[in-house]
């Protein structure tokens, strides 16, 4: 028998551990820590082990589906290709490339030849329908990130193993493991920093697993971030513990600020956000009073009415106490490859706009290139000219994970072509006329290109496949550019190789003017994202730069280190890492300053009685993963919780159905009475409702769980963002009758 030993980097959550798999005879027969990574120094969560079942999955798709008088049937990828070609072109071709729409989901972050080359697909296409998973989770922090710094990525993460206060808002890192914050093994820092007497604070309307490890936790009304954080920064002003400290050059819009703020005191917000002045004021004193401390908001500030001005007010507060771009604090990774925030004039830029168009029905303004994906059933239900009738899903599960996903689902019923490029006949894809799969991550080479820029430490890590694909199966960077090639008109036949020496050549001419020629003779031998890789590592910030810095990486050096090459802690960047036109970090955003009159109007409103919210668990970050053995075992996660007191208000008892409902949709959901809750809260996990037929999820479908997205209202955004409101909606609960 042979055995051999193979380094992988997960990629199944932004984690990113490095795995140590052990195969023998074409089989894994075991899934580890990689103790020697650089990054994750050994450590492992459930979803790491689970590449093995999701390799063997016999769910999985390994070969195109063309549906035939409603039924999907086997397909070779010539004849997936030629229908593809038969049926969307002449769609295009009579209503125009408005007609076409494309969507991407969370998984393509995790799949190199997926983030690089679906931007190749989606210019071809020429349509401004482009919808992504970013509008129902993260464009908050993306857009409040590129108005203050000048990029979309330009994201500052916690310096947690040298933070000396963290606060936490709306994220559970203990089951997430940071997101947009990579952090395997995120406990363990925690734990550290509080050993050497740091303070970890949590806000959040459930005790997560977080807040349990924390040493304060304080509940917040669902929706009220904003304000708590204005509290927060009213306080700062008010009590004279500004301090910019040696950015204070570089900050425009600080008496802007202090202005809008005026009427936010911690008295004035506290009976909205549930938290008493008091402690406003005292975790205020806490952050400005730290030498080394950091303010981190996610999901939950992000998902709400007000995402963008909380995601925004995050980074107010790390700003006004000295902590932005200081050790210890928020900072900015510098990362190998990739990242726009490392390239061209350093500390100068274009900086970020929005609303260069709009959706057709809705009139929402396009953000970061991208529509609110909530907007895509009206896109195809409403007639006249730009309906949409052609739809490209790629790793996207929108029936599932956005709100009103039934209303979809018939929407996608409709059209007249769809193709999707997923690993499953999922609640999405079950709707295509043609479902194209792409391989086991065990199958294809991994680099990081989104992650690396929102890491704990900067590094760089590469690998290599673990099997051989099957024959005759392209990678997924060669079918994006076989459907850029038919939507372009260029025919089916196109290989996608020459595709894509046809693309090198001619960016190689715009980044290298007159170089491009030496620098396509010196990737030879490379194709596809290994060659853009090479490219990435060379004239990246720790690059060789062709050979004039010999010290430098390259795609051989990465590749030749299965543990990694550590690249160091994170170091100030300011005011290189910015990208705004003013060269200065901007406080004080229009567009922000003026949304917040909204929260001035709203926050005197009465407050529901019963919200709902959703939660993550370490086991389930898409909902895909319900399908693997490893993951799905163990008790029912899909679970309502309510508070002692709501259930005994409302009648509900421990293990029994209660009937979740809002505006005329419901569902129901097994009741778990728990103290973690807030009072006047119920949470139920994103990404349940599995079973509807047509899918092919056989695990899945055993425990379908219930889908909290079906009593969200589509049309209900953060203007700003176009990102969905998933929390703090109201809804009204009650128990089924035996």
């Amino acid at each position: 028998m042979s055995e051999s030993t193979h380094h992988r980097i997960c990629p199944l959550c932004e984690a990113c551990c490095g795995l140590e798999l052990k195969v023998r005879d074409g089989k894994v027969i075991s899934i580890r820590g990689h103790d020697s990574d650089v990054f994750s120094a050994g450590y492992i969560c459930p979803k790491g082990v689970a590449l093995k079942d999701l390799h063997e999955d016999p769910d999985r798709l390994r070969t195109p589906l063309i549906k035939r008088n409603g039924e999907f049937v086997p397909a070779s990828w010539d004849e997936a290709f030629a229908e593809i070609e038969r049926r969307l072109q002449p769609i295009l071709a009579q209503h125009g490339r408005q007609a076409g729409a494309i969507s991407v989901g969370n998984p393509s972050a995790h799949k190199i030849g997926l983030l690089l080359y679906f931007s190749r697909l989606a210019k071809a296409l020429g349509s401004r329908n482009v919808f992504s998973a970013s509008t129902l989770d993260q464009m908050p922090k993306q857009l409040s990130s590129g108005l203050m710094f000048g990029h979309w990525l330009s994201i500052a993460v916690p310096d947690i193993t040298r933070c000396d206060f963290l606060l936490v808002l709306g994220a559970n890192p203990l089951a997430s493991n940071g997101s947009l914050w990579t952090v395997p093994d995120f406990k363990g820092k925690a734990k550290a920093m509080q050993a050497r007497g740091g303070k970890l604070v949590v806000i959040d309307p459930r005790r997560t697993e977080t807040a349990a490890m924390a040493d304060a936790h304080h509940f917040i009304r669902p929706g009220a971030d904003v304000f708590l954080l204005l509290g927060l920064v009213h306080t700062l002003f008010e009590e004279k513990l500004v301090r910019l400290g040696r950015l204070a050059p570089l900050v425009n819009g600080v008496d802007a600020v202090e202005a809008a703020v005026r009427d936010f005191s911690a008295e004035v917000v506290a009976p909205r956000c549930g938290i008493d002045a008091a402690s406003i004021r005292s975790l205020a004193r806490q952050l400005a009073g730290t030498p080394r401390a950091a303010v981190y908001g996610r999901i939950g500030t992000c998902t709400q009415e007000y995402g963008t001005l909380a995601s925004w007010l995050v980074d107010v507060l790390n700003v006004l106490t000295g902590h932005l771009d200081e050790p210890g604090g928020a900072m900015f990774p510098k990362a190998a490859a990739f990242a726009n925030n490392t390239a061209g004039q350093p500390g100068t830029g274009r900086g970020v706009s929005t609303g260069r168009h709009t959706s057709r029905v809705s009139g929402a303004p396009e953000v970061f290139g991208e529509l609110p994906m909530t907007c895509l059933a009206e896109e195809i239900e409403t007639p006249g000219a730009g309906q949409v009738r052609a739809l490209i899903t790629v790793a996207s599960n929108p029936v599932l994970s956005a709100p009103n996903g039934a209303r979809l689902a018939r929407a996608l019923d409709s059209l007249e072509f769809m193709v999707s490029m997923d690993i499953y006949v999922n609640e999405t894809s079950r709707h295509a006329d043609v479902i194209l799969p792409g391989l086991s991550p065990l199958e294809d080479m991994h680099y990081d290109v989104a992650f690396p820029q929102f890491s704990w430490r900067n590094h760089a890590r590469y690998s290599a496949p673990v099997f051989a694909a099957p024959e005759g199966q392209p990678a997924e960077w060669e079918t994006l550019l076989k459907l850029t090639a038919i939507v372009q008109g260029q025919g089916a036949q196109t290989p996608a190789r020459e595709i894509d020496d046809r693309y090198f050549a001619e960016d190689a001419k715009k980044l290298f003017s007159d170089k491009a020629q030496a620098v396509i003779d010196a990737t030879q031998g490379l194709h596809g994202p290994d060659r853009l890789l090479e490219i990435a590592l060379r004239t990246g910030p720790y690059g060789d730069q062709f050979g004039r810095k010999p010290d430098g990486l390259n795609l051989a050096k990465v590749r030749g280190v299965p543990d990694g090459i550590d690249l160091g802690e994170l170091t100030p960047r300011m005011p290189e890492v910015l990208r705004t036109p003013s060269g200065r970090i901007e406080l004080a955003p229009p567009t922000l300053l003026l949304d917040l009159q909204r929260a001035a109007q709203a926050i005197k409103e009465p407050v529901p009685a019963m919200v709902i919210v959703g939660r993550r668990d370490v086991r389930s970050n898409n909902s895909w993963m319900h399908n693997l053995p490893i993951l799905a075992k163990g008790p029912m996660r899909c679970t309502a919780l309510v508070h002692p007191a709501d259930a005994k208000r409302l009648g509900l008892t421990d293990g029994a159905l209660a009937r979740i409902s809002n505006q005329g949709r419901s569902i129901e959901a097994r009741v778990q009475v728990s103290e973690e809750m807030m009072p006047g809260v119920v949470s139920l996990p994103h990404g349940w409702g599995h079973g509807l037929p047509g899918t092919r999820m056989a695990l899945a479908a055993e425990r379908p769980g219930a889908n909290l997205n079906t009593l969200l209202d589509e049309d209900w955004r953060d203007p700003l963002s176009g990102n969905s409101v998933l929390s703090g909606v109201p809804v009204e609960l009650e128990a089924i009758a035996v």
